[in-house]
C-alpha cells in the first residue's frame, strides 16, 4: 500500500512540552535544594532555614574533618559540579526535543477503506481469509499504533496469519460522540460492528481488545456472547486500584480542576490526557529525549520519531467517558469491584463464556501488570500469558511478532479446546 505523510503541522511534542520542561527544571531546583543540608550553601531563592541548621552544620563539618575523604569536594566545588551537571542535563533534553521537531515527517501506511461506519467510527478491513477477528484499540490515542509500519503492524500480521482482520477505528469524538460514556460506545458502536461481522461472515467474530479497548471489550463478551467467539485482552486494565496508590491519592486533589477543564471543553483535551499520563512516570520523557539526542541516525531513530508522532497526535476523550474513566474506574474501581454496568447489566468477568486469553506485559508502565492479571483471575476459564515487554512493546516492539502476535494467531486459529500459547 502507499504511504501517507504522518503530519504536516509543526510538531508540538513531547506534549505538553511546557510541563516536561517544568519537570526538568524542577529536578534541577531540587538538586540545588539538596545542597542546603549537604553543604550549607543556600540555593538562589529564598527558602526557610531550619532552626537547628546552624547547630547541625558545624557538627557535620567536624565529623567530616575527623573522617577525611580524599576525593571530597568543598562546598563551592560541589555547587559548581551540580550546576554543570544540571546544565548538561537540560541541554541534552532540549537537543533531543529540537532533533525531534526537525526530523523528517514519519510515514504511516494508508488506512484501508471502511466496510461499516457509525458516527465517526469506522470498521476497516485489513484483508485475510478465515475466521473474522475485530480489534478494539484504546479511545485515548489513535489506532495507528496497531499499524505503525510495514514491519511493525499488528493488524497486517493478523491478516497474513489466516484471519479475516478488522480494526474498529474510533477516531476522534464528533458531535454525537462528545456525549458518549462507555455504555454508548459499546451499545452504539462496538456491538453493532460485531453484529455486522456476524452478518457478513455468518459466524461470531474473535474479539481482541488492547489497553482501554480491552476493558471495553469485556462488555460485548458479557452482553452478546453470541457475537464473540474468542476474547483476547492485551495489556487491558481491570482492577484499577492494583498498584495505583500514587495516582489514586492525586485524583481527589486534581478533581476540581479536571471538572472545570472537562466541563468547559466538553471533553478531556489531548494535553490534559498527556499530562495525566506523565504523572505515572514524571521523568520518563526527559530520559527518552536525552537518549534520542545521543541516538545515531538510522532505523531506531526513525522508529522513535514514528512512535512520538503517534503519541503526540492524540485525540480528545469525550467528556462523559473521561469523567467515568477518571472518577469511576480509577477513582472507585467500578470494573474491578463488579459495579460497572452497561445497559442495565453488570459487566462481571464470571459471565464471559468465550475462551479467553489475557496477555500481561510485565514491564508495562501504563497498565500495572497486576491490573491486567486481575481479569484473568476473574474469568474462571481464562488463560494468562505474561511477557517481558512494555505496554507499547507488545504491539509495536521488535519482539512483538514472535512473543505476542504469532502465539495469539495460533491460539485464535486453534480448532480444538484452546491451549495456552
Amino acid at each position: 500500500m502507499s504511504h501517507l505523510p504522518h503530519r504536516k503541522a509543526p510538531r508540538l511534542g513531547p506534549r505538553p512540552l511546557p510541563l516536561h520542561m517544568a519537570v526538568e527544571t524542577w529536578i534541577t531546583q531540587l538538586s540545588f535544594a539538596g545542597l542546603t543540608l549537604s553543604s550549607g550553601v543556600l540555593p538562589p531563592w529564598k527558602m526557610p532555614v531550619p532552626a537547628t541548621l546552624p547547630n547541625l552544620l558545624p557538627r557535620a563539618l567536624a565529623e567530616s574533618q575527623s573522617h577525611p575523604q580524599p576525593d571530597a569536594l568543598d562546598p563551592a566545588q560541589l555547587v559548581t559540579a551540580v550546576a554543570a551537571a544540571a546544565k548538561a542535563r537540560m541541554e541534552s533534553f532540549m537537543r533531543g526535543v529540537a532533533r525531534y521537531h526537525t526530523a523528517p515527517p514519519s510515514d504511516r501506511l494508508a488506512r484501508p477503506d471502511a466496510v461499516w461506519s457509525q458516527g465517526n467510527a469506522r470498521l476497516r478491513f485489513y484483508g485475510g481469509q478465515g475466521a473474522p477477528v475485530m480489534v478494539m484499540p484504546s479511545l485515548v490515542n489513535r489506532a495507528d499504533i496497531l499499524d505503525l509500519s510495514a514491519d511493525r503492524s499488528f493488524m497486517r500480521d493478523l491478516a497474513t496469519g489466516g484471519l479475516a482482520t478488522y480494526l474498529l477505528d474510533w477516531d476522534a469524538p464528533g458531535d454525537v460522540e462528545r456525549n458518549y460514556a462507555s455504555a454508548d460506545y459499546i451499545m452504539q458502536v462496538a456491538i453493532p460492528a460485531l453484529a455486522h461481522l456476524h452478518e457478513r461472515h455468518g459466524v461470531a467474530a474473535h474479539l481482541i481488545g488492547y489497553c482501554m479497548g480491552g476493558t471495553l471489550a469485556m462488555a460485548p463478551a458479557v452482553l452478546r456472547a453470541d457475537l464473540v467467539s474468542r476474547l483476547a485482552l492485551l495489556a487491558a486494565p481491570w482492577d484499577f486500584h492494583a498498584d495505583s496508590a500514587g495516582l489514586r491519592a492525586q485524583l481527589p486533589l486534581l478533581q476540581p480542576i479536571l471538572d472545570v477543564i472537562i466541563g468547559a471543553k466538553g471533553e478531556a483535551p489531548v494535553d490534559l490526557l498527556q499530562a495525566l499520563f506523565a504523572l505515572l512516570d514524571p521523568t520518563l520523557v526527559g530520559r527518552k529525549f536525552r537518549s534520542f539526542a545521543a541516538m545515531p541516525e538510522g532505523e531506531d531513530a526513525q522508529r522513535f520519531v514514528a512512535l512520538e508522532d503517534w503519541l503526540n497526535d492524540g485525540v480528545p476523550l469525550a467528556g462523559p467517558l473521561a469523567r467515568e474513566g477518571l472518577f469511576e474506574w480509577y477513582g472507585a474501581n467500578t470494573p474491578g469491584r463488579g459495579l460497572w454496568s452497561v445497559s442495565g447489566m453488570r459487566i462481571e468477568p464470571a459471565r464471559v463464556r468465550a475462551p479467553t486469553l489475557v496477555v500481561s506485559p510485565s514491564q508495562d508502565r501504563i497498565v500495572p501488570p497486576a491490573s491486567a492479571r486481575a481479569a484473568a483471575k476473574a474469568i474462571p476459564h481464562a488463560q494468562l500469558r505474561e511477557v517481558s515487554l512494555g505496554h507499547i512493546g507488545i504491539i509495536a516492539g521488535a519482539a512483538a511478532r514472535a512473543t505476542v502476535t504469532q502465539p495469539l494467531i495460533d491460539w485464535l486459529n486453534a480448532k480444538d479446546s484452546p491451549a495456552t500459547p
